[in-house]
């Protein structure tokens, strides 16, 4: 009884009483039955994909904009729930037109203002027929929506119990119409009823499509032409309701059992009784009649005509009733989710009257009766009922297909090929209909999903969405496989070194300009990054600090605008965490191929004597698990995305590294505050080679990578003679001083103890040589820097691998002086493979 009786309630309303018969003549009885089958499948299709996401669990208030929310995540679940809401508040328009159009039809003398029509296709008539104004339907039907305003506002608990009620009087109504039908004999009580006649059956069988006025009279320069599309139109909200038993899910007693079977009774119910009155309304009556006479249902109904009239009035009013206590519980529901804050002015308390969005309804509800015209309100309707239905099918679609774990509906007769099908079948519908209102419909719901997006909160609702995308990484992944990926491919998965030297204050997790550079590393926007860092302890100690961490970070990402997750974990110290990260981070080739962190410039000012050790053992990690390097120096002056930068981006090529600092500089443009740069590649030539060639090669290898950049080759021997930068010398005397002060306390140590050298708790050995050259060429590669790309906006240059043998300290130092002056700076290093290739 909560479900059957308002979807009768709904579903049999003032379509079927002044407009069915007239479709029958305008589409004969042939393609009315044709039609009836169509929009009712439609409907019986998306009670079935109801039926099952009904039964799958508990429902809140909200009916389809709750299932569809939860089914499809709370943008389309909005989208579509305002969409319906609209309908439902147009509807309640359409329901009081009805009722105002049958009482001035029944009491014509009530009308204001009187039009009659005196031709029927050019033809004069004998009896003039009068049709209610225009102005008579504007005025009334304001008068009625503000009277069930007062009505809604003073008690719609007394409407929601006396709902049932209203039914007796259409049930009664169709008694006297099936009555009247059977009992009907020629011209009596009318002309052109003939009763039920094989004659008339055979007449009115095919269709006879026309142009008509604005009140459906015949007439060759009508400005409406009727087809079997724009009757899909009319009548397809005579097959809508099947919403209002999930619409009072809330006060249902068992509403797994109740909405499955009461909306598909009412359905079926309808469905055989629109196709029954085809056969009888087109065989009791001329074309002419059906055509001409909008209330043949009350005209043939016996013995009492004006129970027709009644039974229209009560069913609309009810029905309008239901649309203006039903659309603001429903707006009221979205705006409760908290999703958009613009709703949250239709907010209620449980158990509350959400009274704003009465209001609200009612505004739209007089907005649409000034309009008048109920064939013009009638196709609007109907597209927001059908996205709605298409929106349920979808869902069902989509949980069908996945058939995720919670997906156990009480509901069994049902399949993924049905709720697809009955999407199918809305879609069509609605182009058949108008494919202009289709567009204006589609794009508002998609302009409100793209305002949810935009303007929402996000709500974790466990929707279908994330269990498909889900499956589909599941299956990308397996598709991706193990082996290596082809640089056409390649994208670059960086793993963020988020806290490894320093502090930073408590409430920032990782330093501000990491996720900007980490935004630099992809092509729009597009790619992962993972945000990692480390906290030192023990695990069973230290798991909860872990997760509140992760929390944090993983916020910060957000709030920075990055793709990307965060992960932290607890290890011993760095050296361990990161080399259990370096192995295990990633499943397949979804692993990080390029290691991310900042260049620890505070080593020796804060006299951080742990940096050289666990620095040199990363970077050593790295080229053991094969993973590209990047380091950042100056990271404190590195833009953001409102700082834009002139000048040009420099590349020291000196190693081979498959082409990563060549693809870094290139994804370095497609930022806009790297736009307008221009890429340099300085390439260093040996003494004797061909320095033309090898510029030559170059810019056609450049030119074959589709990359434009100005190639400068510098020889080894201008490059040995030129004179170093002052500040390049002091820097080197400086380092020299500190490493034969640490060499000599080494010695001096190895001497106390009677043992080999010793540094970072192993045995080194130092050729002060080589150490000498080290530190010669980083000098001389320092200040070709600082005199080619002083003013450069990013310098790019090869990392060199710490050399064996040496102590960590050695390599902070040769680094330092690399680094030295140079304002920003990326030190890269590839991965023994390529990541550009030259061909499509």
């Amino acid at each position: 009884m909560g479900v059957f009786v308002p979807c009768l309630q709904n579903i049999m309303g003032i379509i079927y009483y002044i407009r069915f018969s007239w479709i029958v003549g305008m589409a004969g009885i042939g393609e009315s039955l044709l039609l009836v089958a169509f929009c009712g499948s439609c409907t019986f299709l998306t009670t079935i994909s109801l039926s099952a996401i009904a039964t799958n669990g508990a429902m809140k208030g909200g009916g389809p904009y709750y299932l569809i929310g939860r089914a499809l995540g709370p943008e389309v679940g909005v989208s579509i729930g305002l969409c319906f809401f609209l309908g439902n508040a147009v509807a309640g328009a359409m329901y009081v037109l009805g009722a105002v159009e049958t009482f001035l039809n029944a009491v014509p003398a009530a009308g204001i203002f009187k039009e009659t029509v005196t031709k029927v296709n050019g033809t004069a008539i004998a009896e003039p027929i009068t049709r209610p104004s225009l102005h008579d339907l504007q005025i009334y039907g304001i008068v009625v929506t503000i009277l069930l305003c007062f009505i809604v506002f003073g008690g719609v608990k007394m409407i929601n119990r006396v709902a049932p009620a209203f039914l007796v009087p259409v049930v009664f109504s169709l008694i006297c119409i099936f009555s009247g039908i059977l009992l009907a004999r020629h011209d009596r009580p009318a002309v052109g009823i003939t009763g039920l006649s094989s004659e008339s059956f055979k007449e009115n069988w095919g269709p006879a499509y026309q142009r008509t006025n604005n009140a459906g009279i015949p007439d060759p320069n009508g400005k409406i032409y009727w087809n079997f599309n724009t009757l899909v139109g009319l009548f397809f909200p005579a097959v809508t309701g099947i919403m209002a038993g999930s619409n009072r899910s809330a006060s249902l007693k068992d509403t797994q059992r109740s909405i499955p079977v009461g909306t598909l009774a009412a359905t079926l119910t309808t469905s055989g009784l629109y196709l029954v009155s085809v056969l009888f309304f087109g065989s009791v009556a001329t074309r002419d009649k059906l055509l001409t006479d909008r209330l043949l249902t009350a005209t043939i109904a016996w013995p009492f005509p004006a129970i027709v009239y009644i039974g229209i009035i009560l069913s609309t009013l009810g029905a309008a009733l239901q649309s203006l206590t039903g659309a603001p519980r429903l707006l009221a529901a979205i705006a409760n989710d908290d999703i958009l804050p613009v709703l949250n002015y239709f907010k209620v308390v449980d158990g509350s009257e959400p009274h704003v969005a009465t209001f609200f309804t009612a505004f739209i509800c007089i907005g649409c009766v000034v309009i008048g015209n109920l064939d013009l309100i009638s196709p609007t309707i109907t597209m927001f009922y059908l996205l709605c239905y298409a929106g349920v099918n979808l869902s069902c679609f989509l949980l069908d297909l996945l058939d995720a774990p919670s997906w156990r509906p009480r509901w069994k007769f049902h399949h993924w090929s049905f709720s697809l099908v009955g999407a199918l079948l809305c879609i069509v519908i609605m182009f058949l209909i108008s494919w202009a209102f289709t567009v204006v419909s589609l794009a508002l719901a998609s302009l409100i999903y793209y305002y949810v997006s935009i303007k929402g909160k996000a709500g974790d609702w466990g929707d279908g969405f994330k269990s498909a995308y889900f499956q589909l990484a599941l299956r990308s992944l397996r598709s991706l496989g193990a082996s290596q990926v082809h640089p056409k491919n390649w994208y670059p998965i960086p793993l963020i070194f988020c806290r490894p030297w320093g502090k930073l204050p408590e409430n920032v997790p990782c330093h501000p300009k990491l996720a900007d550079f980490a935004n630099c590393m992809k092509k729009k926007g597009r790619g992962m990054s993972i945000f990692i860092s480390i906290i030192d302890g023990d695990y069973h100690e230290r798991a909860e600090d872990a997760k509140t961490a992760c929390r944090q970070l993983s916020t910060y990402i957000d709030y920075k605008q990055c793709e990307g997750v965060a992960e932290i974990v607890v290890a011993p110290n760095m050296s361990e965490g990161f080399r259990g990260i370096v192995q295990t981070m990633g499943l397949g080739n979804l692993k990080p191929n390029i290691i991310v962190m900042r260049y620890p410039e505070i080593w020796r000012r804060e006299n951080l004597t742990e940096i050289p050790a666990t620095f040199v053992g990363i970077i050593n990690d790295c080229i053991v698990a094969n993973k590209a390097v990047v380091i950042v120096k100056g990271l404190d002056e590195w833009p953001n995305e409102y700082q834009r930068q002139y000048g040009t981006i420099d590349l020291y090529w000196i190693v081979r590294d498959g082409g990563l600092m060549l693809l870094l500089s290139q994804l370095l443009l497609t930022k806009e505050s790297f736009e307008g740069c221009k890429i340099q590649v300085f390439c260093i030539a040996e003494e004797d080679s061909d320095a033309e060639g090898l510029k030559a090669d170059v810019k056609k290898f450049l030119y074959d990578l589709r990359m434009q950049a100005e190639v400068i080759v510098i020889s080894m021997k201008s490059w040995e003679g030129q004179g170093e930068q002052q500040e390049s010398i002091e820097a080197f005397s400086a380092a020299q001083c500190r490493i034969a002060s640490y060499l000599g306390e080494m010695k001096e140590r190895a001497q106390r103890d009677k043992s080999p050298l010793m540094a970072d708790g192993k045995p080194v050995v130092v050729n002060e040589q080589q150490v000498e050259k080290f530190l010669y060429t980083t000098l001389k590669l320092n200040s070709t820097i600082l005199k080619y790309s002083r003013m450069a906006a990013v310098v790019f240059v090869s990392l060199p691998p710490p050399p064996a043998n040496h102590p960590a300290f050695f390599y902070m130092e040769y680094m330092d002086l690399l680094v030295e002056n140079v304002p920003r700076l990326l030190i890269v290093r590839g991965y023994r493979r390529d990541v550009v290739t030259l061909f499509t």
